[in-house]
């Protein structure tokens, strides 16, 4: 993955840093650190580490770095620190790269103490190479259980013991992680905050299936720690809550937050992000929401699948006709953006029922589609049903499914270009106007018929400039409807100028008075999908 760039306020000597920077001079005890997918992203669970560290926390630091950076160099830079102790997060992301890294630094300095947490490394342990490399793994919470090891490895004490199952504190007991967010993070990066923990549902391909039910944090400390936040220039938000509108007057003061603030200044502009569950919109919650200027919400909803027994297999509760009619609702009353997951690989799940799944989320017009391959992580009970319905997984990071009894190796490759080229296609909001051209005449079938196209003409499926697309997209189309190449045409202009595409198309007959670039002036605080999505509806 190609990185970002990064400018010298945001990064030195190319590490993402937060806490006391030492120059790389001197000893920093602690080092707090994980490779992130992007430097966008900043690490909400090292964040929630340092915060809990006590007497300790000035001991320590954050250092964050993203996936692609060189391991000899990210080595190089922590050891510059001398560290005695090294917390490092293992995500299904990241975890090779992880791998290497802990091995070269155990190569480099072996006596430096190596400390595992995150989701990847709490289950399985035994049979994981990283585990093997280092000292100590936490599994499952370690907001004090980390704390607690730094302690007694501070003192000289080395537990015996080295897989600790973390203790999972009142939530009013920790100490909230907001303020460890610079003033770099927020000008620059998702800030990811949650009012509440762990899910109630037992959806079996979700690590959240094991949860018991979610806890909310005290719910005045934490709009105390977003009004903190707010006051120091953060206007992004993403709620990483698995079910922020399962508790209806939870969910309406954290949105009278958001509602205070942008009524008193309409023109600094905000964006949250919440997860919601797609069949519990009450009446409450829908006059709060419809209260939002458009560019400002954002939903993350998951149907995973609109097939009854599929569901009923997997233990996911769902009601499909009210799931239904709230979206209906959403798209037609509210200006949220719309993000929606369908999950392809599901045990008993054939093409043809996700298709007829797809085709029925399609007509309900969300923004994006979120065509995810089902993975197997590492605890979910997902894994009971590998021998009945022959669930085969990839068996490395990150795991995704290669062929089912009902879905062979071949199918689940086109169905894995489809995911990638409707990516880049629909969801990026780039072809509005295209987009009706390659649905028709029912959208799952006439898109596969596009990706196996598209495939079989470049042998791609990254690395399709805009323009280059355009110019597939209209060689695809009028080889399908030759009498239609004018409205074809025509489309496809509006919708590469209205994207901000800058050349002249060598199917453009008459010049035109070019568009600006996009710009985000107008709305900082919208990311440039969502804002490309936005001018599609005012179209």
């Amino acid at each position: 993955m190609k990185s970002p760039q990064l400018s010298q306020v945001q990064i030195k000597m190319g590490v993402l840093v937060t806490g006391n920077w030492s120059d790389n001079r001197g000893m920093t005890d602690i080092i707090l650190t994980t490779l992130n997918a992007r430097y966008a992203h900043a690490s909400l669970g090292l964040r929630y580490l340092r915060a809990n560290l006590g007497e300790l926390h000035e001991r320590s630091v954050i250092r964050e770095f993203v996936i692609g950076q060189k391991t000899e160099e990210i080595a190089e830079k922590l050891l510059a620190e001398q560290p005695r102790v090294l917390g490092l997060g293992v995500y299904i992301w990241n975890v090779e790269e992880s791998a290497r890294l802990v091995a070269m630094l155990k190569r480099l300095r072996p006596e430096l103490i190596i400390v595992l947490g995150g989701p990847e490394v709490s289950y399985e342990v035994d049979e994981q190479r990283i585990c093997q490399l280092a000292d100590y793994v936490i599994t499952g919470w370690g907001d004090v259980s980390f704390y607690a090891l730094a302690k007694q490895l501070m003192s000289g004490e080395r537990p015996t013991q080295k897989v600790i199952v973390g203790v999972q504190a009142p939530l009013e007991a920790l100490v909230l992680p907001y303020d460890e967010y610079t003033d770099e993070d927020i000008a620059k990066r998702h800030l990811y905050v949650e009012a509440s923990r762990g899910c109630p549902f037992k959806c079996e391909f979700c690590l959240s299936a094991l949860d018991k039910t979610a806890w909310p944090f005290p719910q005045a400390t934490f709009l105390q720690a977003l009004t903190r936040l707010y006051a120091r220039g953060a206007r992004q938000f993403k709620f990483v809550d698995r079910t922020f509108n399962l508790k209806v007057d939870t969910s309406l003061q954290i949105l009278q937050f958001f509602l205070e603030r942008l009524e008193a200044a309409p023109d600094d502009a905000l964006f949250a992000h919440f997860e919601l569950v797609p069949d519990h919109l009450p009446e409450r919650l829908k006059d709060a929401v419809a209260r939002f200027p458009a560019g400002s919400l954002q939903f993350e909803i998951g149907i995973q699948t609109f097939d009854p027994t599929v569901q009923a297999r997997i233990s996911r509760q769902q009601k499909n006709s009210v799931a239904e009619d709230n979206l209906r609702w959403l798209r037609t009353h509210a200006k949220a953006h719309l993000h929606v997951d369908l999950i392809a690989g599901l045990p008993g799940e054939s093409l043809d029922s996700f298709a007829a799944g797809f085709d029925r989320l399609v007509a309900l017009q969300p923004h994006e589609i979120q065509f995810g391959i089902l993975k197997r992580l590492r605890g979910a009970p997902i894994a009971r049903h590998s021998e009945t319905f022959d669930l085969r997984f990839s068996a490395d990071p990150p795991y995704s499914i290669l062929s089912t009894r009902d879905l062979d190796f071949p199918t689940l490759q086109r169905m894995n270009r489809f995911a990638r080229y409707w990516d880049i296609v629909a969801n990026s909001g780039r072809y509005p106007r295209t987009l009706r051209w390659l649905l028709a005449p029912t959208p799952f079938r006439s898109f596969m018929a596009f990706a196996d196209w598209l495939y079989a003409t470049t042998g791609q499926t990254h690395a399709l400039a805009h323009e280059r697309l355009v110019h597939l997209l209209r060689d695809y189309l009028c080889e399908q409807e030759p009498s239609a190449v004018t409205g074809i045409d025509r489309d496809l202009i509006d919708d590469y100028h209205a994207a901000g595409g800058r050349s002249r198309l060598r199917f453009e007959v008459e010049e035109r008075s070019l568009p600006r670039p996009e710009s985000r002036s107008a709305k900082a605080a919208l990311p440039k999908r969502q804002a490309r999505h936005l001018r599609a509806d005012v179209r």
